[in-house]
């Protein structure tokens, strides 16, 4: 068998990831290692569908819900995080299977992350209290008038990239594009490892996540939600953004019914999935895609090659 230093699945929500990872573990003896931004969260276990307790216990699991939701869990925290992982698999000799979604951490595995100052607690929280009540809009039109080339590079209706990059201007006086050049040494060769991309077809995949969504409410996503509603965190934190939060707090607030806030859920997890193709077709291209269905058999004829 071929070796390699870390096996990476990735690919579009509810694209069969977890089940293939855990797979892969118990049967070549890996680590499952996570790679979704979302799931580190341990006030999210439903709605971020982060592998349950019984799946778990088939394979061991790192970094999976422990985070606070009141964090700010960064690119860098990740790395931070996974750099520490990976020194531990290599003094045991074992295979660590990173499995998630978020196309940058396995962006920044594997190519570096952006050698981007680190910014003073102080400094974040007053400009964090500057933003609060702000519309994503209004914050967008503050960065354009200082950093004009990172907005040009942002959505408008994207908070977290919008605050960060007025964070890293409020404490540098500089633009965060002119750091994003200056790579740091990636914690992966991407050259000895294998890499997939789960790429289902859409019609199966938006099936798939609407099938999710609502087995997700049944299972108790609405109470997790209002737990996390009862915190009275940032509405900016990303914990906060998750897929389905913001329609469901809506709900939770008496704004919309909860049909349609399943409905908007649903929606824009289609358009994140979107999204994600994108991404790894842009930015991973050292990914290769494969069916979900034929998944494991193709891996395994990869590590034999």
């Amino acid at each position: 068998m071929t070796p390699v230093s870390a096996i990476l699945i990735a690919g579009p929500t509810a694209s069969g990831k977890s089940a293939l990872a855990i797979s892969l573990a118990a049967r070549l003896g890996g680590v499952v290692v996570n790679a979704d931004s979302m799931q580190v969260y341990r006030d999210l276990a439903i709605l971020t569908a982060r592998p349950e307790p019984r799946d778990m216990a088939l394979a061991s699991h790192l970094l999976f819900g422990d985070v606070d939701g009141a964090v700010n869990y960064s690119v860098g925290c990740y790395l931070e995080d996974a750099g520490s992982v990976l020194s531990r698999m290599r003094e045991q000799d074992a295979l660590p299977i990173f499995v998630g979604g978020t196309g940058l951490y396995f962006k920044a595995l594997t190519q570096g992350l952006s050698d981007i100052p680190k910014v003073p607690e102080e400094v974040r929280a007053v400009v964090r209290a500057r933003a609060q009540g702000l519309l994503p809009a209004a914050l967008h039109a503050e960065l354009a008038a200082c950093d004009p080339l990172t907005a040009q590079r942002l959505r408008p209706s994207d908070p977290q990239r919008i605050l960060r990059a007025l964070e890293v201007f409020a404490a540098t006086g500089q633009s965060l594009a002119s750091f994003q050049k200056l790579k740091q040494t990636p914690l992966l060769d991407a050259e000895q490892c294998l890499a997939v991309f789960l790429a289902p077809e859409r019609d199966v995949l938006h099936a798939a996540i609407d099938h999710r969504f609502d087995l997700m409410m049944s299972r108790g996503a609405l109470a997790e939600v209002e737990a996390l509603r009862r915190r009275q965190l940032d509405p900016a934190l990303p914990v906060m953004r998750a897929h389905g939060v913001p329609h469901l707090l809506a709900h939770l607030d008496g704004r919309l019914p909860l049909a349609e806030a399943v409905r908007l859920g649903k929606s824009d997890t289609r358009q994140y999935a979107k999204r994600q193709f994108t991404f790894v077709r842009h930015q991973l291209p050292q990914f290769r895609w494969i069916a979900p269905e034929n998944a494991e058999a193709d891996v395994m004829t990869m590590l034999q090659a």
